[in-house]
C-alpha cells in the first residue's frame, strides 16, 4: 500500500515539475532574444548629428543611395547596409606654411608669375557641402571630407591660382592687382567644385612671399618714381611761380603803359586847348598890376591882345 502510494505521488510529482521545466526554457529563450536584439540594437540604430547627413552604403552590391539620410535617428539592417556622416556646415580650409589652422604640416601654395618669378602663398577658403549631392561627392572620391579637401580641393586652388597669376606680373600681383586676382581665382574655384556640391563661400589671399630680390627691385623702383614725382611737382611749382610772375610783370607793363596813354592823351586834350588867345588871358588874371623890375631902365612889354 505504501509503495503504491509512494508510486502515485512520485508520478504526480513528476507531473508537476515538467511544465515548470518548459517554462524555464521559454523564459531563457525569450532573455537570450532579448540579449541578442539589445547587443545588435546599436548597429542598427545610427543618430546623425545636426549639421550633417548620413550617406547610406549597400553593403550587398556597393552602391551609395542617391537620397541622403537627415539628422536624428536611422534604421538600417547592419548586416547589409552602412550609414557614413558628412559634415553639411560651414567649414574653412586653410592652406598655408607651417601647421596650425587647420593644416596638415606645409600647405602653402606655390605658383609662377608671367615673368615666371616664384610666389608662396597662404590661402583660404571657406565652403559648405549642399546635402542633397553629397552622395553623389562620396561615391566619387570614397573617403571622408578632410582628406578631400586636402586632396583634391587643394589641387583645384592651386590650379585656378596658376591660371590667375600665370597671367599677371608680380609687381601687379602682389600690388594693385591682388584683389582682382583673388576674386578671379574664386570664379574659377566655384566652377570646379559646384558639380560635386561644394559651394565656395569666401576665398582669400592671406599672405603673399615673393622672392627678396623682386621685393628689393620694387622698392627700389617706388623710390625711383617717387623721386621723380617729387621732382616733377617741384617743376611744375617753379613753372607756376614763373608763370604768376610773368603775368604780375605784364599786369604791371600794361598798367604803366594804360598810365601813359592816359598820360599822352591828357597831354594832347591840354595842348589843343592851349591856345594864344587863352594863354594871354590866363597871363592878365594872374598880372598883380605891378611893372616887373628889371635892371637898365628898360620898360618890359606886354602884349595885350587887341580888342575886337
Amino acid at each position: 500500500m505504501a509503495s503504491s502510494i509512494s508510486g502515485r505521488f512520485g508520478t504526480v510529482g513528476s507531473a508537476v515539475r515538467a511544465p515548470g521545466a518548459q517554462t524555464m526554457k521559454r523564459v531563457l529563450a525569450v532573455v537570450a532574444g532579448v540579449a541578442i536584439v539589445l547587443m545588435f540594437l546599436p548597429s542598427t540604430v545610427t543618430y546623425i548629428n545636426p549639421g550633417h547627413v548620413g550617406i547610406l552604403i549597400h553593403r550587398t552590391g556597393g552602391g551609395v543611395d542617391p537620397k541622403p539620410l537627415g539628422p536624428g535617428l536611422q534604421l538600417r539592417n547592419p548586416l547589409l547596409s552602412a550609414i557614413v556622416e558628412y559634415p553639411t556646415f560651414m567649414q574653412t580650409l586653410e592652406l598655408r606654411r607651417g601647421a596650425g589652422g587647420g593644416a596638415r604640416g606645409n600647405d602653402e601654395i606655390n605658383v609662377n608669375s608671367v615673368e615666371g618669378q616664384p610666389i608662396s602663398m597662404d590661402v583660404s577658403m571657406s565652403f559648405e557641402l549642399e546635402p542633397a549631392r553629397v552622395p553623389r561627392l562620396y561615391e566619387t572620391f570614397r573617403t571622408d571630407i578632410d582628406a578631400i579637401q586636402h586632396g583634391y580641393v587643394k589641387q583645384a586652388v592651386r590650379q585656378a591660382l596658376q591660371e590667375v597669376v600665370g597671367a599677371l606680373p608680380i609687381a601687379d600681383i602682389i600690388g594693385p592687382r591682388k584683389a582682382e586676382a583673388t576674386n578671379t581665382a574664386r570664379l574659377l574655384l566655384e566652377k570646379r567644385l559646384s558639380p560635386y556640391g561644394i559651394e565656395v563661400k569666401q576665398f582669400t589671399i592671406n599672405e603673399l612671399r615673393p622672392p627678396q630680390t623682386v621685393i628689393e627691385a620694387i622698392n627700389t623702383k617706388n623710390v625711383m618714381q617717387q623721386q621723380a614725382l617729387t621732382a616733377q611737382n617741384e617743376l611744375q611749382k617753379n613753372e607756376f611761380q614763373a608763370r604768376g610772375d610773368s603775368i604780375k610783370a605784364a599786369g604791371r607793363a600794361k598798367a604803366i603803359t594804360a598810365e601813359a596813354e592816359a598820360q599822352a592823351r591828357a597831354n594832347q586834350l591840354l595842348a589843343q586847348s592851349l591856345t594864344p588867345n587863352l594863354v594871354q588871358y590866363e597871363m592878365a588874371k594872374r598880372w598883380d598890376g605891378k611893372m616887373p623890375q628889371v635892371s637898365g631902365g628898360a620898360m618890359p612889354l606886354m602884349q595885350l591882345p587887341m580888342p575886337k
